[in-house]
């Protein structure tokens, strides 16, 4: 089995090389192909990736490259993690929105919009490139924001899957509470990549009992202290809400402390930086401990839980990944991209039925995933109208001076990555 990932030179690969070496008998991998045009950094990931799969002995073969289309040839499968204009371009997502009051962030409001802009066609040539080398290979995406970046996957009709680490790590956070294994625990988690909630927390499967309102009643300070959110909060929805949902609940707050402290883009740039120190170090044969603070928690083991049930020859497994509504929630177009339970195996995945949703949250869902339409648009054809319109019809915006004011700055900052800007 040969599986490739386009940017392989991120600091996150590391966690995933981990993953790959320790779950080989689930993902066996026969040869590893890390691509990116950041020579320096591939060299080092690479040299890193090789040692840790020697210290687990590993089978596989590492190999890096910058050739796009030489590495994804004869790929069974293809993950793709990018970062278009580094953590520069992310500093700046986090840093314009705040100066029209409203929250700078990588994925949510217009910071995400941005991200979404740069993306998208980037992913989209990689991705025709793939179907041209290899069209029967699967194509993993875990480049954010991950549900607009899906839609244009699978609208362009690829072989594509979307997944984000939020609902794996829920799963093992309410397994340690709970002391049980991660596997005893089913997550009715519905909604939008970044828009989740945990609806139900089940022992054993779908049918199983819920276990959630006992799992808030014992242990509803500790989960809202990890969502930076009142308990109370909790307690009056009776679910547990993705903590992106901060974004929305506290929007305000959260303004006013992003402008009181360094950005998370500051931070993590900082933390790449010593992180490639370490991996230049030819004695380390481990991922260290420091990358468990860059983010992407239990990244690898959903990666290759789903790589296994796109690749394997078992039955369905039953995984959380962003995929194609069809139904799936009644109120949404068939073509939204929702993330939800579905059941995964060679064919792909099928969504499962999901929990009727209180208008609380399918109201929100709609109007989010109406502004991905406008989003994708933008993305793949441009121009400022479109950009106008997607920042006006999200809900964290909503205002046509706003709306205005954020257009300028997104297109005032996004110059050298928008041809048509």
């Amino acid at each position: 089995m040969k599986l490739a990932v386009v940017g392989g030179g991120s600091t996150y690969t590391p966690e995933l090389i981990d993953g790959f070496a320790r779950l080989r008998d689930t993902l066996p991998i026969s040869e590893l192909v890390l691509i990116d045009p950041a020579a320096e950094r591939l060299e080092l990931i690479g040299g890193l990736a090789r040692r840790i799969f020697a210290k687990q002995d590993h089978p596989g073969r590492i190999t890096t490259t910058s050739d796009l289309d030489a590495g994804v040839a004869d790929a069974d499968a293809v993950l793709i993690q990018l970062r278009i204009g580094g953590q520069a371009a992310r500093l700046q997502d986090e840093t314009w929105p705040l100066e029209c009051g409203c929250v700078g962030q990588e994925t949510t409001g217009a910071g995400g919009l941005a991200k979404a802009l740069r993306t998208v066609p980037v992913v989209l040539d990689i991705a025709e490139r793939v179907r041209r080398a290899n069209p029967d290979a699967w194509i993993i995406d875990f480049t954010n924001p991950v549900g607009i970046v899906t839609r244009a996957l699978l609208g362009a009709g690829h072989k594509a899957v979307g997944l984000c680490n939020v609902a794996i790590g829920f799963q093992r956070r309410f397994a340690k509470l709970l002391d049980l294994t991660p596997a005893d625990i089913h997550l009715d988690h519905v909604g939008l990549n970044h828009l989740t909630w945990e609806l139900g927390v089940r022992k054993g499967g779908p049918d199983g009992d819920d276990l959630l309102p006992g799992l808030l009643a014992a242990h509803g300070d500790s989960i809202a202290g990890d969502l930076r959110l009142p308990r109370a909060v909790l307690d009056r929805l009776g679910v547990v809400p993705s903590y992106y949902l901060r974004y929305f609940y506290a929007h305000d707050e959260v303004v006013r402390e992003l402008g009181t402290k360094p950005s998370r883009a500051a931070e993590v740039a900082a933390m790449e930086r010593e992180l490639l120190g370490l991996y230049g170090d030819p004695a380390l044969d481990e991922k260290p401990e420091l990358l468990a603070k860059r983010g992407g928690a239990f990244y690898s083991e959903a990666a290759v839980d789903l790589a296994a049930a796109l690749l394997g020859d078992g039955g369905p497994s039953v995984q959380v990944v962003n995929t194609l509504n069809n139904g799936t929630l009644p109120f949404l177009p068939d073509d939204a991209v929702v993330e939800v339970q579905a059941r995964v195996d060679r064919s792909g995945p099928v969504p499962m039925a999901a929990p009727r949703l209180d208008p609380l949250y399918s109201g929100l869902i709609a109007h989010v995933s109406a502004y991905e339409d406008l989003a994708l648009d933008a993305a793949v054809r441009g121009g400022r109208e479109r950009v106008f319109k997607a920042l006006l019809a999200h809900p964290l915006v909503g205002q046509f001076d706003l709306a205005e004011g954020l257009t300028d700055r997104l297109l005032a900052h996004n110059k050298e990555h928008l041809p048509w800007a």
